[in-house]
């Protein structure tokens, strides 16, 4: 049986339409906030890239650790209860900073990334668990190119409108209007079925049995190479992309392509509707089977190639469109990955495979941009030759993919 449409399965499906519309909201609000923080470290350094990178790697280091954690819980309770109290938590957060005033020093900068990111470490493996409850398995692919269509054009909206009303109302405005879009999507998850497990299949709270069940996650994906080489593919994107979204916003400081806010909003626009835009457009690709194990490879170096064109380019046009095509690339190795770690994943581990799934990307992501931010902080590298180091990793990560990981998803999808 092959996926639905998107019209067609939005209409048919009611609880992946809500979770749909609230995912939409609070992801577009985020990216108020998101490049509130940027600007806020640019002001209290003088526009240090250093400064500015702290906010990516505060989020990073703050996320990884959490997420076998929360990986677990999603395997042991309700997978509503968790993303509903983590859109709470963000709400109380953002208006706590706004009514206390906490925003006027870099340090303060970087404790509301990290509380932030709180929320989001909890949401997130909650999510992706969430949605093998909601969908079948014909389903999971067209639900997943939504998903990330959805977040995708979220950021492009979110960065694009957010750029231009902190440019012209101010950061407070901007950090007010993200707090009630977590109200909003708070409330669209309360009306959703709970999902995860059974109330008769759930285990006590010792916390040593809670560990256990974190190292027994890892055990299930270290004995089955068809989980563990997916758990690759968005990490493998990382190792140079977590450096690129940082130096992303050094593009929209220095490019002219309006006020410094509206600048970073314009480019992560572009960011955002691509990777969005890839896996539509590809999701037909996604299932051919000759096309399959290689999938992977050449979008991970696609990903690269064209930020080769951004290291070459004069800034303009031709800077945003290739950035608008490489985020495509990413965009459909990050939902095939996602879509096919579902499905090959029993649902007592999803939970866990998907906190593992976030660790190793958030851990690559803040390493790449600690190295990314020192290079440029010290001046060991220009702007565009960064962009140019970030494009190799990348094309020799997906290059290491066709020639290592192919061969063995070739044998697995023939099975």
């Amino acid at each position: 049986m092959t996926s639905p449409g998107y019209i067609t399965f939005l209409r048919q499906n009611k609880s992946f339409r809500r979770l749909f519309i609230s995912d939409m909201v609070m992801f577009t609000g985020d990216w108020f906030s998101v490049i509130a923080m940027f600007l806020l470290a640019a002001e209290a350094t003088d526009d240090s890239p250093l400064a500015i990178a702290g906010v990516l790697v505060a989020r990073s280091f703050t996320f990884a650790p959490l997420e076998p954690i929360t990986g677990m819980l999603a395997d042991r309770y309700s997978r509503k209860a968790p993303r509903l109290a983590a859109n709470l938590l963000s709400f109380c957060i953002r208006a706590a900073f706004l009514a206390l005033d906490l925003m006027g020093s870099l340090v303060s900068v970087y404790l509301l990334a990290i509380s932030l990111v709180v929320g989001r470490a909890v949401y997130d493996p909650a999510q992706t668990a969430y949605l093998p409850n909601v969908c079948t398995k014909e389903e999971l692919l067209t639900a997943n190119a939504l998903v990330s269509g959805g977040w995708s054009a979220s950021m492009g909206f979110g960065a694009g409108i957010g750029g231009l009303v902190i440019s012209k109302y101010g950061i407070e405005v901007g950090l007010m209007i993200d707090s009630v879009t977590f109200l909003f999507a708070a409330l669209m998850i309360s009306t959703l079925p709970q999902g995860g497990p059974d109330r008769s299949e759930r285990k006590s709270s010792n916390p040593v049995e809670m560990f256990k069940e974190i190292i027994a996650g890892w055990g299930y994906i270290l004995e089955r190479p068809h989980i563990r080489r997916l758990l690759l593919a968005k990490g493998g994107w990382a190792t140079g992309g977590g450096a690129q979204v940082f130096l992303l916003i050094l593009i929209g400081m220095e490019a002219g392509f309006g006020e410094v806010a509206a600048g970073i909003g314009v480019v992560y626009l572009c960011r955002g509707f691509g990777s969005g835009f890839g896996p539509i457009v590809a999701r037909p690709l996604m299932a051919v089977p000759r096309i399959m194990p290689y999938l992977i490879g050449f979008a991970l170096a696609g990903a690269g190639l064209l930020y080769v064109g951004v290291s070459t380019f004069e800034w303009g046009i031709l800077t945003l469109l290739c950035i608008f095509f490489s985020h495509g690339c990413s965009g459909i190795s990050w939902v095939f990955s996602t879509t096919h770690l579902q499905k090959r994943s029993d649902d007592e581990w999803m939970g866990r495979v998907a906190g593992t799934d976030n660790l190793i990307i958030t851990l690559t992501m803040g390493v790449s941009t600690i190295f990314a931010g020192l290079g440029m902080e010290y001046e060991v590298v220009t702007l565009r030759e960064m962009l140019l180091i970030t494009a190799g990793i990348q094309i020799s990560v997906g290059v290491l993919w066709l020639l290592l990981a192919s061969p063995g998803e070739r044998a697995f999808l023939a099975d």
